[in-house]
């Protein structure tokens, strides 16, 4: 398989350029819109800004499949073109190494441009060499380091294929993430009772203290090997002779098993509860649920053609669970089986992010083989 490798890297140096912050995606959604066309893809963008507040919709672009292949599975490849900050004035380099990173004043922003820039690459190489391959949507979301929310706001119907790909995990290419935990966000809100610190404190309840205890009966970090919880951010008080009457905790807990997750938040919601009657006050304790978690166990057909295509490009399948989310769990929650495959970035969300050039060319080599393999293992007709 041949990728053009300098095509690759020019849009890859041009991608990253083009600024994206979370929040700011529209001149990236434009941008994007441009290189569909001049490929001949038509690319459509949803409603969802209004829902999410970011600066575009999610943008869903149709490749037409290959002559012969129409009746192959429809397939779709997912990457997201917000980045985290600093990621504005990106200069980006390739080393003599042959990794590609920032002049380190900001990120690189492979995460997730590697994706997009494969992505294209791989549609050009498909259409120039007339390569096999089925019908391809293309889904490229606004918010993921938001939370998701680009993903979580799309309407399911807008998905056309029969199972799908994110590309946006970190490791080598061949790594294939089958399981990933969901996530449920917490906040809770501790009620206490105001008095002058130095005049009368007894008469008074810490808000700071009840929650102090609360979390202190938790059990948190690592639970187990499919569940973790963490408290984030734990705000008190005003000034230091007043006691404070109310403390406001922001926390999470993930899990790859649904029971777990829920003993977990229950667990710390009891804890919180039994603080605040042991102090005499109230607590409120909220929850929702970010994103959902998935599971494959390996035979599924979303796996089974990336374990092929991967080894017909010279890399070893690995297995792999995540701690993370991304937007591949959003999609297996509207019952579209999705794996998230790794794609060759390190040292994500910093300003020490790289990327060896080695890697975003297979990736790019990855994406043309998932469609090859999808349409050769599906029923495609053939002359």
């Amino acid at each position: 398989m041949t990728i053009h490798q300098q095509r690759l890297l020019n849009e890859f140096m041009e991608l990253v350029q083009v600024d994206s912050e979370t929040g700011r995606e529209r001149r990236m959604c434009d941008v994007l819109k441009d290189k569909f066309a001049r490929l001949g893809i038509a690319a459509e963008e949803d409603d969802t800004a209004e829902k999410t507040g970011h600066g575009a919709g999610n943008l869903f672009a149709w490749v037409p499949p290959a002559s012969g292949y129409e009746n192959a599975p429809a397939i779709f490849f997912t990457v997201h073109m917000d980045t985290v900050k600093p990621g504005s004035g990106i200069r980006p380099r390739l080393d003599d190494d042959g990794f590609l990173r920032s002049d380190g004043t900001t990120i690189l922003g492979s995460d997730d441009k590697a994706g997009i820039a494969a992505v294209l690459e791989a549609v050009r190489t498909l259409q120039e060499r007339n390569l096999p391959h089925g019908p391809l949507q293309i889904i490229i979301t606004v918010g993921e380091e938001s939370g998701l929310v680009g993903s979580r706001a799309i309407d399911p119907r807008r998905i056309k294929a029969e199972y799908g790909y994110a590309l946006d995990a970190d490791g080598k290419v061949g790594g294939i993430v089958v399981a990933a935990p969901a996530q449920e966000k917490i906040e809770a809100r501790v009620y206490g009772k105001s008095a002058h610190a130095g005049v009368n404190p007894e008469d008074g309840i810490s808000a700071i203290q009840v929650a102090s205890a609360a979390i202190s009966r938790m059990r948190l970090g690592r639970i187990d090997s499919e569940t973790t919880a963490n408290i984030g951010s734990f705000h008190g008080g005003e000034a230091t002779n007043i006691v404070c009457d109310m403390a406001v905790i922001r926390a999470e807990a993930r899990s790859i098993s649904e029971s777990k997750l829920e003993r977990q938040v229950r667990h710390m919601r009891e804890a919180f509860e039994e603080a605040a009657e042991a102090y005499r006050t109230r607590v409120d304790f909220t929850s929702e649920r970010v994103y959902p978690a998935f599971r494959f166990e390996g035979g599924e057909p979303v796996v089974q053609t990336a374990v092929r295509a991967l080894q017909a490009i010279g890399r070893t399948p690995r297995m792999v669970r995540s701690g993370g989310g991304s937007d591949a769990n959003n999609f297996n929650g509207m019952g579209v089986p999705t794996v998230n495959l790794a794609i060759g970035y390190e040292h994500i969300h910093t300003t020490k992010e790289q990327l060896p050039l080695e890697e975003l060319v297979k990736t790019a080599e990855a994406v043309v083989a998932i469609a090859r393999e999808a349409a050769a293992s599906g029923g495609a007709e053939r002359a």
